[in-house]
């Protein structure tokens, strides 16, 4: 039997289980994946012994994100990049790691507005996180025509243009011009259940433009809803983390998954026992 897993600390949150055990039955594979609590002094010796504890991989989420890069001995470029990792895979016996965030946005957003093109469009994304650094990186692979950077700590946005090139324009809130903004992307946790509301004007954006969140609790945020009430096209988040999930399963258990309607009312339903699909 394949065995993977995610760490973290605290975990017990994590509906990576769900899709990955929904898609093992769905392929009728004899494996499993679970949620293993890691503590930070815990996690160099849990990577090191990886494969002795019969796991294929893991998942890493927080805190563990950024201080896994020194325990795995190759890691890729997208990750050398961004500086994070969330899929850790064993080949040769040795540990190899991988980002998915950035790849999970984008097919999200293509699954959801069916044909849409990123190249050459005009980004603004919210935040400067790990979340956005993936993002940032595999649009600029998808050739986009710029990504400005609004975060409330410019020093933050500048590092990020320092790391990804002329394409990105680091500015804070306050200076946010929407008018030729052709994506428009919430990486912060404003917005999620519990925190304090995304306070952004909308009514400057342009008709064809489109907002997305890759927050997923709620299912539907604020701001898709008033984007949603200015008639623009929305992606909302969780569609980024089941997209995400695919490329770790098809390392660990050697088929590739899809994404179906049927997967993603299972996660809505878990997060809202009132969503109706």
């Amino acid at each position: 039997m394949i065995k993977a897993c995610v760490i973290g600390s605290p975990i017990a949150h994590s509906r990576s289980p769900l899709i990955h055990n929904y898609w093992l039955k769905k392929l009728g594979m004899n494996g499993s994946y679970d949620r293993v609590l890691v503590e930070p002094e815990e996690l160099k010796n849990f990577l090191a012994h990886l494969e002795a504890k019969g796991y294929a991989g893991c998942n890493v989420t927080l805190p563990h994100k950024e201080t896994a890069l020194q325990y795995i001995d190759i890691v890729d470029e997208s990750v050398r990049t961004i500086g994070a990792l969330n899929t850790v895979y064993l080949k040769n016996s040795k540990t190899h790691a991988t980002s998915t965030d950035g790849e999970g946005f984008l097919q999200n957003l293509l699954a959801t507005i069916p044909g849409f093109d990123v190249s050459e469009k005009h980004i603004v994304l919210l935040g400067a996180g790990g979340s956005a650094k993936a993002i940032i990186e595999r649009l600029l692979r998808a050739n986009v025509a710029s990504i400005t950077v609004a975060n409330r700590t410019l020093d933050r946005a500048k590092v990020l243009k320092q790391t990804f090139g002329a394409k990105i324009i680091p500015i804070q809130p306050p200076a946010l011009n929407l008018k030729y903004c052709d994506i428009l992307i919430n990486t912060t946790s404003q917005g999620m259940t519990g925190q304090s509301p995304l306070t952004i004007e909308l009514s400057e954006l342009p008709a064809h433009a489109v907002v997305a969140d890759i927050v997923y609790v709620p299912l539907k945020t604020e701001l898709l809803q008033r984007a949603e009430a200015l008639n623009l096209r929305t992606v909302p988040g969780l569609g980024m983390l089941l997209h995400q999930a695919v490329r770790g399963f098809e390392l660990w258990f050697g088929a590739k998954p899809i994404v179906t309607p049927e997967l993603y009312d299972l996660i809505a339903h878990d997060i809202d026992p009132d969503f109706k699909s």
